[in-house]
């Protein structure tokens, strides 16, 4: 199967998806989204692969949703695009959680909104020093979605979760780790080897075993996560007919500060 907006690569029983629109920082829109959903199914369907590998292209991970794609819609109907890229979204998330093979998401740059959901549903992450972190959502006027809630906090609690949403502060790969984000962090020039060393040690180990054991994780997880993700889409939903919503994308489009009011 040919891809358009990512690089597939199969290499014994490693496949590494690779995020390829570096132009738009590795954004999410429709066509992007699908070609991944068709990517992890290849992967889960090949008995050959033991180990799944995700990154992006370029200085970035990925951004988050598409905001060029979101503003085709800003005068018609704001609340489409984030309809037509969450379906997708939403089962690339269940489709890293349930695929019975280790997803180790490989984070070589920057990362924000969706992005985070995408890297965060991984079983493991493996970042760079270079990388970066932001909530980005409410800093738009949205909500966040695709899982993002139950994963920061899960991951990093609920106090840091919050000043996350109610701040959307930028934090530095070390402070990813310390909140438990990232599981390692190695610097730029040393990350392809890490993540051949974590691949390889992946693709050696006992994977029914690791397939049995992330089923049983989830057994706890899924029925959360599947809640979690109809009301976030609810709620982005919700939050993409707002003013605030209009107001953000506009700010953000003429790389001006938001001035929100609550409606």
């Amino acid at each position: 199967m040919s891809f358009k907006d990512i690089i597939f690569c199969k290499d014994g029983p490693v496949a590494t998806i690779t995020l390829n629109r570096p132009a738009s920082f590795n954004a999410l829109d429709l066509n992007i989204s699908n070609e991944l959903c068709a990517a992890l199914e290849m992967c889960r369907a090949d008995q050959e692969i033991r180990v799944v590998v995700l990154t992006g292209c370029g200085r970035v991970f990925c951004s988050g949703g598409d905001i060029k794609y979101f503003e085709q819609f800003a005068s018609s109907d704001p609340g489409e695009p984030v309809r037509r890229v969450l379906e997708p979204v939403n089962r690339i998330i269940l489709s890293i959680r349930q695929m019975p093979k280790p997803v180790l998401a490989v984070i070589n740059g920057s990362v924000g909104g969706a992005g985070m959901s995408l890297a965060l549903a991984c079983d493991l992450r493996l970042c760079s020093s270079k990388a970066k972190f932001k909530q980005a959502y409410t800093s738009l006027g949205l909500a966040p979605d695709a899982g993002w809630s139950l994963w920061v906090g899960l991951l990093a609690g609920f106090a840091r979760a919050s000043e996350m949403i109610f701040l959307d502060p930028v934090y530095d790969a070390e402070q990813a780790l310390a909140m438990n984000l990232v599981h390692r962090v190695v610097a730029p020039e040393e990350i392809e080897e890490a993540t051949r060393f974590w691949a390889e040690k992946l693709a050696a180990g006992a994977t029914r075993s690791f397939a049995i054991a992330k089923a049983n994780l989830n057994e706890a997880l899924l029925p959360l996560l599947e809640r979690q993700l109809e009301a976030e889409r609810q709620g982005v939903l919700n939050a993409s007919q707002s003013g605030d919503y209009q107001e953000g994308l506009a700010a953000f489009l003429t790389k001006r500060e938001p001035v929100f009011k609550g409606s």
